[in-house]
């Protein structure tokens, strides 16, 4: 199993970090303080470490950055572009904007024409970035569970094999893939978090995922 670095100490990071750790991998957080995992830590296991984002980058052979969408570029800065160059990164982020949705519409500070992974892709060109975990709630990230129905994650990137250890990974963690091409996809991938917020912003529950149907 490749040892995995998850960059980021909230939920999709301690979700995800938990479901590698679930399926036998290695597993390193980086954090800009590292002591806010320290109870995280004590109850994860001998397979579990904790360091800073630099300390994760360099040791994680796949990363998952697992930040909020407004601090991703500064985390792949504190990450070190060396220790990001050559590898998978799996980008669960999204563009949210510090603004207040619209009737249950999150607003993006990115538009149409570009999305927030490409910006990423440019900002470290060695990196293989795929688009995944972003169009679902961190709930239902690992194994969800919908009555023996495998929901479809959409991704994209630029790296074949980049997108073939991912496709991997989401096979292990229940999901079909569906990917949508080169990067340039994640334009419309990334409002899909939108979309899947719209119901639970407006009353109607968190317990859905998308599936694609084919005759």
């Amino acid at each position: 199993m490749k040892h995995i670095a998850i960059l980021g100490s909230g939920a999709v990071g301690d979700t995800l970090a938990n479901g590698f750790l679930k399926h036998g991998y290695t597993v390193t957080r980086g954090t800009r303080e590292p002591a806010k995992l320290a109870g995280w830590h004590a109850g994860a296991g001998a397979r579990a470490h904790v360091g800073t984002f630099a300390d994760a980058a360099a040791a994680g052979e796949i990363i998952v950055l697992a930040v909020k969408g407004s601090a991703a570029l500064e985390a792949l800065a504190a990450a070190g572009h060396g220790n990001l160059a050559g590898k998978t990164i799996l980008d669960a982020t999204n563009p949210i904007a510090d603004a207040p949705p619209d009737h249950g519409v999150l607003r993006f500070f990115t538009n149409l024409d570009d999305s927030l992974m490409e910006r990423l892709q440019r900002a470290v060109p060695a990196a293989h970035f795929v688009k995944a975990f972003s169009s679902v709630g961190n709930a239902w990230m690992v194994n969800p569970d919908f009555g023996g129905v495998r929901p479809s994650m959409f991704i994209c990137g630029d790296d074949a094999g980049a997108k073939a250890e991912a496709t991997a990974i989401l096979d292990q963690f229940g999901w079909d893939t569906e990917d949508m091409g080169a990067s340039v996809a994640a334009r419309a991938i990334e409002p899909l978090c939108m979309l899947w917020c719209i119901p639970g912003m407006t009353g109607r529950g968190w317990n859905h995922a998308f599936k694609v149907l084919r005759k």
